[in-house]
């Protein structure tokens, strides 16, 4: 391929690390292109090939961008809203086009990352990457063992049943709560089924971005080494989680097909 631009470069400019650093990558091998592995001198087409290193992908077509938001209550996710509701979209600049990376409820607050980046975005909420978010939730009443005990083994929902969560208590009626599904209203719908109703829930953490500095309607451009470590949260999916086990007392049900046909 003599035309596109030389791999150390497109790597460099994209912040990855120094020119020099980089041939360093790609002569050790750690480098790949289209699934191949790279070698120095290589010229590629960034807004066409595909660059991995250490088997994360490096965002490398131009003019993606990324925007960490501290979403405020009563702001939906959403690119256009209907009913004429602010929405994130509104809180960051119009150019280029961005889109919210999964959703957060309009009644709750906390961080939101908006890009046009798809692919990024389709693995950060697909949750068989098992991204963790991380919550902050003031609730109703003063949460006993057992109830802290549900959240973690998983809670029963309409939709079925939650995979287990951290949750700790973090003062008189709240609770730090991390998971890694992406259910409608999930943190809500949890705390009301163990007896204890959401009063205020804010998002503090996705994956490893946090920023406490970040005031409620502000929102800033992530740096490359933030975008490195999604793209490493996300390299490959998790396993899938065992099921939880059904309650004490309640017999397991038979796998189908098992017993009399009706």
């Amino acid at each position: 391929m003599t035309e596109g631009e030389r791999l150390q470069k497109v790597l460099a400019r994209v912040g990855l690390a120094s020119r020099r650093a980089c041939e360093e990558l790609i002569e050790a091998g750690r480098v790949t292109v289209n699934g191949e592995v790279a070698h120095l001198g290589q010229r590629v087409d960034p807004s066409r090939d595909e660059v991995t290193v250490d088997g994360a992908r490096v965002p490398v077509a131009p003019g993606l961008v990324y925007y960490l938001l501290n979403k405020p209550a009563g702001v939906v996710t959403t690119a256009s809203d209907p009913q004429g509701r602010p929405t994130v979209v509104d809180l960051v600049p119009d150019e280029p086009r961005v889109f919210p990376v999964g959703r957060l409820d309009a009644d709750s607050e906390g961080l939101i990352l908006l890009t046009n980046d798809g692919s990024l975005a389709h693995r950060l909420a697909h949750p068989s990457f098992g991204v963790e978010k991380e919550y902050l939730v003031e609730v109703e009443g003063r949460p006993a063992a057992g109830a802290i005990r549900r959240l973690r083994e998983g809670v029963d929902l309409d939709d079925g049943r939650t995979a287990p969560a951290r949750v700790s208590i973090v003062a008189p009626g709240a609770l730090r709560v991390v998971i890694h599904e992406g259910r409608n209203r999930q943190v809500r719908r949890m705390c009301e089924a163990v007896g204890h109703p959401v009063i205020r829930l804010v998002r503090a953490r996705i994956g490893p971005l946090a920023d406490r500095g970040l005031r409620p309607g502000q929102w800033r451009t992530l740096t490359p080494a933030e975008v490195r470590r999604l793209e490493t949260a996300v390299a490959a999916p998790r396993p899938a989680p065992r099921p939880a086990p059904p309650p004490r007392g309640r017999r397991a049900p038979r796998p189908p097909g098992a017993g009399d046909a009706r």
